[in-house]
């Protein structure tokens, strides 16, 4: 048992605390990490809010990469010393979505945040939030939440891998499926929408629209690979068939989760186009449609998680588009904080400003 830094969050919608915890030492089956990097998601912001339910009170953060430092009985894919991405819904290999190869649907991916994970230093019981509670100096997982970080990728940037860049990738390559030459938009500029343009990108497509309600994200849109830029307004389907001749995109992808967000996506693609929900929202945030316009527009709306990615898989992919450089994750990072600076970090998101902050340990 030992003491490290971490943020936690006591109950839903109470601040999150940064202080000490005690950490066990790992047993059979687990993984102890020491954490480079971690980025901050808005996900751990919906965590915070109640819009997503995990038990409480609980060490949050899902995406991060670190240094193994010790390994309990019975791991052997990875050894003390070896960098690793933190994966933050393991599939379990047994229940029907997995056996279908559906693993990002696994039924029990998310047990573990039920867990016993660490204590404060007054003996209250903490869960790891998201399986991995990555904000924190150092972790215990489970060993089937860490990947080998590929080679040739920075193990600080390796931690984007975990959340953002598998989610933005695996909506177009996995969700959309774009192909060569197709039209893309792109509904929010935040760390996973950035990564969304790039994988969007790599895809070859022709046309990238990037939305968001700030001005200001452009530069960072056109510097992802888009090639246009609307500012969200009650238009902006118009704008997006204007800018696709007046057809509308083959492909759009949401990253906000709202309900107006997702209605206007649908909005923006063409005749037989197909939308890609990533955004999380509420219970209170309802979409509709009428019966006539699904009939007639013949689009396709998805719903997509975790990119609809197989880490194991999707990885070693990803490094060899960053060893080439078509993928950059530095890209994504517009703030590199402290643990310290997660609650601002959290402001800024749900102010819609910059696009993924990184804490860097």
């Amino acid at each position: 048992m030992s003491v490290v830094r971490a943020a936690f969050l006591p109950a839903v919608g109470s601040p999150l605390e940064i202080a000490g915890i005690r950490l066990p030492e790992p047993g059979p089956g687990q993984v102890r990490v020491r954490l480079a990097a971690a980025g901050v998601c808005h996900s751990d912001l919906s965590l915070s809010n109640g819009t997503m339910r995990v038990p409480v009170p609980a060490v949050l953060g899902h995406e991060g990469a670190g240094t193994v430092v010790a390994v309990g009985e019975g791991v052997t894919h990875v050894a003390p010393g070896d960098g690793v991405v933190l994966n933050w819904a393991p599939s379990c290999g047994a229940c029907h979505p997995c056996s279908l190869g559906e693993v990002w649907l696994c039924a029990d991916a998310l047990t573990g945040a039920g867990n016993l994970h660490a204590t404060t230093e007054d003996g209250t019981d903490l869960h790891p939030g998201l399986n991995v509670a990555a904000f924190a100096e150092e972790t215990v997982v489970a060993a089937k939440c860490v990947l080998p970080v590929p080679d040739g990728v920075p193990l600080t940037d390796a931690a984007l891998l975990g959340c953002a860049v598998l989610t933005g990738w695996g909506a177009i390559h996995h969700s959309a499926r774009v192909r060569q030459g197709e039209t893309v938009v792109v509904y929010g500029v935040g760390g996973v929408g950035l990564a969304t343009i790039q994988a969007a990108r790599i895809a070859g497509a022709s046309t990238i629209i990037a939305v968001d309600v700030s001005p200001e994200k452009e530069a960072l849109a056109r510097a992802a690979g888009a090639t246009e830029y609307v500012v969200a307004s009650e238009t902006t389907a118009k704008e997006v068939r204007k800018l696709t001749g007046g057809q509308g995109a083959d492909v759009a992808v949401e990253c906000v989760g709202r309900a107006t967000t997702i209605r206007t996506a649908w909005d923006s693609t063409r005749r037989g186009g197909r939308t890609t929900v990533v955004g999380i929202g509420g219970k209170d945030q309802q979409v509709t449609f009428h019966a006539l316009e699904l009939f007639h527009w013949g689009r396709t709306l998805s719903g997509c998680v975790y990119g609809n990615s197989d880490p194991a898989k999707d990885l070693p992919v990803l490094a060899e588009h960053i060893r080439a450089g078509r993928l950059d994750l530095g890209a994504l990072v517009t703030e590199r904080i402290t643990l310290d600076g997660i609650p601002g970090a959290f402001d800024n998101m749900l102010a819609g400003k910059g696009g993924r902050a990184l804490v860097v340990f």
